[in-house]
C-alpha cells in the first residue's frame, strides 16, 4: 500500500511537471502557444515580421471555432512568445474558396448552420489586433454570396490572387490554409 501511494503521488508530481503552459501574449483570447523552454532561439526578436494568410479550406465544423481563423490568432501569438514586439508584426489575412462559407455574419450564419457563428468573436478579436481581413471578391460573384451577408471585419478585395500578388513582392511570406 505504502508503494502504491508513493506511486501515485510520484506520478502526478511528474504529470504537473512536464504539463505545458499556453499563453496568449498579443491575441489574448485566441490562439494558445505552448511555453517552450531551452529553446535554439531563431526568431529576430527586432527584425519585421509580414505574413499573409491564406486560408481556401472550409472549417471541420459549422459548431466549432474554425481552426484556419484561430491559427491566424496563433500565429500572432507565437511571433509574440518567441520575443517580437506587436508593432514589427504584420498579419493579413485573405479568405477565398470554400472558406467564404464560414464568414458570414451572425444572422446568416444561424440560418444556414442553425447555430451562431462560433467564428465572430475571432474575427472581432483580430481586427481589434489590427489585422486586416479581406473576402476575394470573385469568390463571392461565383458562389453567389451576397456581400451583405458578411461578418463586418471583412473588407471585399477584387480577388484573393491579386492580393496576394500585391503582398508577396512587398516581402510578406504566405502561408495557406
Amino acid at each position: 500500500m505504502k508503494y502504491l501511494i508513493f506511486a501515485i503521488v510520484a506520478c502526478s508530481f511528474f504529470a504537473e511537471a512536464s504539463a505545458q503552459k499556453t499563453v496568449r501574449p498579443f491575441i489574448t483570447n485566441y490562439g494558445d502557444v505552448f511555453e517552450v523552454a531551452a529553446t535554439k532561439e531563431v526568431v529576430n526578436k527586432k527584425g519585421k515580421y509580414k505574413i499573409l494568410v491564406d486560408i481556401i479550406s472550409p472549417a471541420a465544423s459549422a459548431k466549432e471555432i474554425s481552426e484556419h481563423f484561430e491559427n491566424i490568432a496563433r500565429i500572432a501569438n507565437l511571433h509574440v512568445a518567441a520575443g517580437v514586439k506587436p508593432e514589427n508584426l504584420s498579419i493579413v489575412a485573405v479568405v477565398h474558396g470554400a472558406a467564404v462559407s464560414f464568414i458570414l455574419n451572425n444572422e446568416t450564419y444561424k440560418q444556414k448552420y442553425g447555430v451562431d457563428n462560433p467564428n465572430q468573436p475571432v474575427f472581432t478579436a483580430l481586427k481589434a489586433a489590427g489585422i486586416p481581413l479581406y473576402v476575394c471578391g470573385q469568390t463571392l460573384f461565383k458562389r453567389k454570396v451576397d456581400p451583405a451577408t458578411l461578418a463586418p471585419e471583412f473588407d471585399i478585395v477584387q480577388s484573393a490572387v491579386t492580393t496576394i500578388t500585391t503582398y508577396a513582392p512587398q516581402g510578406y511570406t504566405v502561408l495557406k490554409y
